[in-house]
């Protein structure tokens, strides 16, 4: 019972935030103009492009944004058993910024930056495609590696090895192009148009519901790979079935919102405190709840100044990590 109201007040949460962002922003709206756009009453064309075309893509992408980060960084915590494990550890975010880093701080950097809508097309191609060759190759040496231990230390090193080529990149650019790639770096949802909303609501609900269905083994693996392999489990396809929807997870987020930090890590943290629980039938459903909410909340607070917008990873970290601490200090014991 106690669950379920707390699924009840995270839903509910989400849904007043929601409401609340339709309604702030930098342009002037009034509660009844976003009322009146909603229901199809007449109102200004202006406030109705306001609120249908760039609010309302903005808010569902970061609440897709959030569930996604919030169920795979669950994935690898459970997989790793590692309280800091968090999405981008295989290096996928690595492997999207790599690819951004190919578009926008080459020659023909700003050829695309100067493209408008096209360019930032080209720029989600990129990401996706970076992503995905780390996340073939994570999955290739997946099968030859028995620990899960030395498959993070993989997933490190490989991250680590994809910045290193982003460096190089950027000691050879320019300012201009150097300067466009950071603010790509610091994470927004606001550039995500509504035709390409439904290509990543697809993907994000497509992978979800795939992942809900892992809940038995997330289970068996908090018990260690030993014992669950005892339990039947086949170990080589259930680790690769958590990376795959990690990885596509990770990487559709990434390549059309940039690089949205913290959240995967922290939000499992905030539920098991929440939920008491580490069963992921209830988890799963927890985090996707509480990670849209806190997406779409750290979201709201960078529009607090008014005409410009605070970076949404600052806002992440600076907002969010003194939450996560006060609640791992408060807990008697902290597991997975």
């Amino acid at each position: 019972m106690r669950r379920g109201l707390w699924l009840v007040a995270i839903s509910a949460v989400l849904v007043a935030t929601a409401l609340v962002a339709l309604w702030i922003g930098p342009a002037k709206v009034t509660p009844v103009d976003v009322w009146a756009a909603l229901t199809g009453q007449p109102v200004r064309p202006v406030v109705r492009l306001i609120v249908l075309q760039v609010r309302l893509p903005r808010i569902a992408t970061a609440c897709l944004a959030g569930a996604a980060l919030g169920t795979a960084g669950l994935a690898m915590q459970t997989l790793f058993r590692n309280p800091l494990a968090d999405p981008f550890i295989l290096g996928i975010s690595s492997g999207a910024s790599l690819g951004v880093a190919v578009v926008i701080l080459t020659v023909g950097g700003a050829a695309v930056l100067s493209a408008g809508l096209g360019g930032g097309l080209v720029i989600i191609l990129a990401a996706a495609l970076g992503s995905a060759a780390v996340m073939a190759l994570v999955l290739l040496l997946g099968r030859t590696v028995r620990s899960a231990t030395t498959l993070l230390l993989i997933g490190v090193m490989l991250g680590y090895l994809v910045s290193a080529g982003v460096s190089v990149l950027m000691s050879f650019s320019t300012p201009e192009l150097i300067a466009a790639y950071a603010r790509w770096g610091f994470g927004s949802y606001g550039g995500v148009t509504t035709t390409n909303l439904r290509v990543l609501a697809a993907v994000v609900v497509t992978s979800l519901v795939a992942m809900a269905g892992l809940a038995k083994p997330l289970d068996a693996l908090l018990l260690g790979e030993n014992y669950a392999q005892s339990l039947g489990l086949q170990l080589h396809r259930a680790r690769g079935l958590l990376i795959a929807g990690t990885s596509v997870l990770t990487g559709a987020i990434t390549a059309f919102c940039g690089p949205i930090q913290f959240l995967g890590m922290a939000v499992p943290h905030l539920a098991r405190a929440l939920f008491r629980t580490s069963r992921h039938r209830i988890l799963l459903p927890g985090v996707a709840l509480l990670g849209a909410c806190l997406a779409l909340l750290a979201d709201l607070l960078t529009m607090l100044p008014g005409d410009s917008l605070l970076p949404l990873n600052a806002v992440n970290a600076a907002f969010g990590a003194p939450v996560v601490l006060w609640v791992l200090l408060c807990r008697r014991k902290v597991t997975l």
